[in-house]
């Protein structure tokens, strides 16, 4: 069994993936058997039809599959927005055909809320390498001013044609390079999570994100290219991503402080000087980097000697850092996130103690599982440089001040334990943040 077989054995709502160059014709056949008798309407925007949905279209035609028009977004500023939720919500309320989603992100995300929203599956068809989030449940949409995750199944069937998909633009697919390596240090996340015996690590879930892995970022100049060698192994690992999540019922095996941070910007309303997002992987890559230089700290770091005292009495009572958390966020559309996550991961001052002992007890046996597991920052940027991903927070119009602050922030974003609670938990967030950002740092404040 390879591990697309192995991954979809054990994904909970997909049924089909089939990746392969020139298989676009091979649309109209998934169709069919995965909803037998059933007609179908194709999602698109005006790109996406043309660089593939006029063939879906006729493959579905050839399978001898009933179509309603398609339907086509033509708005010139597309997102996975409210608005555009309503809109396709209107077209399928009017109908019983099943969604064919051609396209990437966007169009995936808002086929795959309304089809759920509207009693029914769909299929998707990608046209880019641009994040993991075409076979994942839930979809991130924009509603009342905020990005928000709704629960809903992933696609029944998914089918990426390579030749097009290496056609799509270079900086699509540099955006879901720098996903596909978010899987590294979240990997990190959850191998000390589990180490401190704070979420238990599901090896299952966890081999299918992470089998593979190291071989599908080892050729950044072959996924600049775009040849369609590499991005084959690219396209199937972030796929692999969302079966992950499928299986363990979370997004844990593919999401950790790297994800933190963008949630966070996206919370805040981020965008740059020219009014643009930055793209999910586009932040995504700067809170990978971040992930990554925080754990050569805390790999640099003597734990063997930890002040484990010292940091216990250090640690705040629950009130003391629920009022913390609320100042936090005041003044933000989410004042009580921190309030709320917060108290959900704290824990008090004899189970630090003990988490501590844990950690320092256990050191050369959990640093040499994550030493094997983390690519160095310098070889992380030069390869996310090469696929013409960011990796100075700038780039993505993040100053470091900003950037600095962000990272207590992002903390409390989020109850999910991360490198960035171990920084806090250890007492040793201070002096690593002024390692990263201070005179020699990778992300030196001038």
């Amino acid at each position: 069994m390879n591990r697309v077989e192995n991954a979809l054995a054990h994904a909970t709502e997909t049924k089909a993936l089939r990746i392969g160059a020139g298989i676009l014709p091979q649309s109209g056949d998934m169709f069919r058997e995965l909803f037998p008798g059933k007609r179908a309407v194709i999602i698109a925007d005006p790109t996406t039809l043309r660089v593939a949905g006029s063939d879906v279209r006729d493959s579905l035609a050839a399978a001898g599959v009933e179509q309603d028009q398609p339907h086509i977004f033509t708005s010139p500023d597309l997102h996975a927005e409210w608005e555009f939720v309503e809109e396709l919500d209107a077209v399928l309320q009017r109908t019983d055909a099943i969604p064919v989603a051609v396209g990437s992100g966007t169009i995936n995300d808002l086929v795959k809320l309304c089809s759920h929203r509207n009693g029914r599956r769909y299929m998707v068809v990608g046209t880019a390498a641009s994040m993991d989030g075409y076979t994942s449940f839930g979809a991130s949409i924009t509603f009342e001013g905020a990005k928000q995750t709704f629960s809903c199944p992933a696609p029944l069937g998914v089918l990426a044609d390579t030749a097009i998909i290496a056609a799509a633009p270079k900086e699509m697919t540099a955006s879901g390079y720098a996903d596909l390596f978010a899987k590294v240090p979240a990997g990190a996340d959850w191998i000390i999570s589990d180490a401190l015996g704070v979420e238990p690590l599901d090896e299952r879930a966890f081999a299918i994100v992470q089998d593979g892995l190291q071989d599908a970022l080892g050729d950044p100049e072959g996924v600049r290219q775009g040849t369609v060698e590499t991005i084959g192994p690219l396209i199937e690992g972030l796929m692999l991503g969302g079966f992950a999540m499928q299986a363990h019922q979370t997004s844990r095996p593919a999401s950790g402080a790297d994800h933190q941070f963008s949630h966070l910007w996206n919370m805040e309303h981020h965008k740059m000087a020219d009014g643009h997002t930055p793209s999910h992987g586009f932040q995504v890559s700067i809170g990978l980097l971040a992930a990554t230089a925080y754990y050569e700290q805390f790999l640099h770091s003597d734990i063997a000697r930890l002040d484990i005292e010292g940091a216990v009495a250090a640690w705040p009572e629950l009130a003391e850092a629920e009022k913390y958390a609320l100042e936090l966020y005041a003044g933000t559309d989410f004042p009580e996130i921190g309030l709320k996550e917060t108290h959900a991961k704290y824990i008090g001052k004899q189970q630090l103690r003990e988490q501590l002992a844990t950690l320092k007890n256990n050191w050369p046996q959990i640093k040499a599982r994550l030493e094997k597991q983390i690519i160095p920052f310098a070889e992380a940027s030069r390869r996310l440089r090469i696929v013409g991903a960011p990796t100075r927070p700038e780039e993505i119009g993040i100053t470091r001040r900003r950037m600095k602050e962000s990272v207590i922030r992002a903390q409390h974003i989020r109850r999910r334990f991360t490198i960035l609670d171990v920084a806090v938990r250890t007492n040793l967030l201070g002096q690593w943040t002024d390692a990263i950002f201070g005179p020699g740092g990778v992300w030196e404040i001038k």
